[in-house]
């Protein structure tokens, strides 16, 4: 299984393409849809679903034309899944972003449930990770995490938007993904890739 990051957008969001020789998953594409297709076209893999962490607007807004694009289902959390259509809840539409334009997306076609998902021949399991926002959800494939905002590399996503909360947080982390091997690398929304280990050791909100 092999993984590619690319940045999109100008919250330099982390998308990623996770695939193997036939399969391919699109994990948070935040803008950019061209580039993403770019690099989609490289690995020579079929996409199959677009995998959502939770539904800010840096991490959808290339959702629908990549959905249109490749056919593909998008799987996201019941708990946000009005989100996706609604400006203020995907914070797109909040007055420090009139500068942009609102983020809509259509609904999705699947509501994650916390279990273990095959998606042609990628396995990968689903864990809460709340507190960034509420429906805030990792991917645990077998060989690394995805960790959206909830844990970055010697941070933790920020806790100030609706629905945020740091206690939830940081419990959700220390019981999802500190459980992890600790040679586990950890792919976050932003930023450098880190791993468990050294997040366990270092990261001032748990040290």
């Amino acid at each position: 299984m092999k993984i590619i990051s690319l940045v999109t957008g100008v919250i330099q969001e982390n998308c990623y393409l996770v695939y193997d020789e036939k399969d391919l998953v699109i994990v948070d594409p935040g803008a950019e849809a061209d580039k993403i297709k770019a690099a989609v076209k490289e690995t020579g893999a079929t996409p199959v679903a677009i995998l959502l962490t939770h539904t800010h607007y840096d991490h959808i807004g290339a959702v629908d034309e990549l959905r249109d694009f490749y056919q593909i289902p998008v799987y996201v959390s019941p708990l946000e899944a009005d989100w996706l259509g609604d400006p203020q809840m995907n914070l797109s539409g909040l007055p420090r972003h009139d500068d942009m334009p609102d983020v809509v997306v259509r609904p999705a076609d699947e509501l994650f449930e916390l279990r273990e998902y095959q998606l042609g021949g990628l396995t990968f399991t689903v864990v809460p990770t709340p507190g960034h926002s509420i429906g805030s959800v990792s991917f645990v494939f077998p060989e690394f995490v995805l960790s959206g905002d909830a844990l970055f590399n010697g941070s933790v996503g920020r806790t100030d938007l609706p629905t945020g909360n740091l206690e939830q947080l940081l419990n959700g982390i220390r019981d999802q993904l500190f459980v992890l091997p600790d040679e586990f690398p950890v792919y976050p929304g932003h930023g450098p890739a880190t791993t468990i280990l050294k997040e366990k050791r270092t990261n001032p909100f748990f040290n």
